[in-house]
């Protein structure tokens, strides 16, 4: 029974070392490198053999990296496939052993670049920041519903009033949404704008003249409407997300808080501290009350 028990603690420690960390991170890093070689198609048909093995290297780290971690979990191996992200290291080195044939080459290299992502799990910070969007999603669903609706009634209004001055932008209600789409991106925002002020017979269909059939200068409306558009497009409602996101930073920082104290075994004393914490506001509440009541 010692035996065994020295055994799991012999894996446990490697799974925890840094060294043991560090080098896997090494690795992924290294195993993104040689991706990139393989883009210089000439060097690599040159060295074939030489990538080729430092793949299989690669990859049998991967495995060993995974056996280890697993064994570490001793009797309850498969604790380790309830971490999400495990799950996701999993998957990217087991499909490295799934039977393509010779003309899958490009999903064999596809599969090799998603070696990188496991540089997510590799290091707590990214880990962090990744999960942070992931929890934001739900939030960012509702802002993208808001946008959504702002792009319509933009688009709509843009083709009922600047289509026939502007049929390259507003011809339809698809092309026009893909021009807010570029004036919220704010690239050449203003020429788009310059194009309604002043008619398209005067400025920006240079070489398109036969498309400027209807050419009409609305100065005051196309200032309000992409000015107004810009200001809600990109200085508001983009801010929502950037405050989803914040919003979901904390969160995900705090639970990694919650794990960290989980595994040094801190845990308990934190419960108890928010215990305590709740007691003395009821104390301080109660203490309140009392003093308005003899006042």
């Amino acid at each position: 029974m010692s035996s065994y028990s020295n055994f799991v603690s012999f894996f446990k420690k490697i799974a925890d070392a840094a060294w043991f960390k560090n080098t896997i991170t090494a690795v992924i890093l290294f195993a993104g490198v040689l991706v990139g070689i393989e883009t210089y198609q000439e060097f690599a048909a040159q060295h074939k053999g030489l990538i080729e093995l430092l793949n299989a290297i690669v990859l049998v780290i991967f495995v060993i990296e995974i056996v280890v971690k697993i064994l570490a979990e001793g009797k309850e191996p498969w604790n380790f496939f309830k971490d999400g992200w495990n799950v996701f290291d999993f998957i990217i080195v087991a499909a490295a052993f799934l039977p393509f044939g010779s003309g899958s080459i490009a999903i064999l290299r596809l599969l090799r670049l998603l070696r990188v992502l496991k540089l997510i799990n590799a290091l707590p910070k990214l880990q962090m920041i990744v999960s942070a969007l992931l929890k934001s999603i739900p939030s960012m669903g509702y802002v993208t519903v808001l946008l959504l609706l702002l792009f319509y009634i933009y688009a709509v209004a843009g083709v009922f009033f600047f289509g026939p001055n502007d049929p390259i932008h507003f011809a339809n209600l698809e092309t026009s949404m893909l021009s807010l789409f570029r004036v919220v991106t704010l690239e050449d925002w203003t020429d788009v704008m310059y194009i309604n002020m002043f008619g398209c017979s005067n400025y920006g269909y240079d070489g398109n003249m036969d498309l400027c059939t209807q050419s009409m200068a609305q100065a005051k409306l196309s200032v309000i409407f992409f000015v107004s558009f810009v200001l809600m497009g990109t200085m508001i409602i983009l801010n929502l997300f950037i405050g989803v996101i914040m919003k979901g930073m904390e969160e995900a920082e705090s639970e990694m808080q919650l794990n960290a104290a989980k595994e040094s075994g801190n845990v308990v004393n934190v419960s108890q501290l928010e215990v305590k914490l709740e007691e003395m506001q009821k104390l301080l509440t109660l203490y309140k009350n009392q003093n308005v009541e003899g006042a």
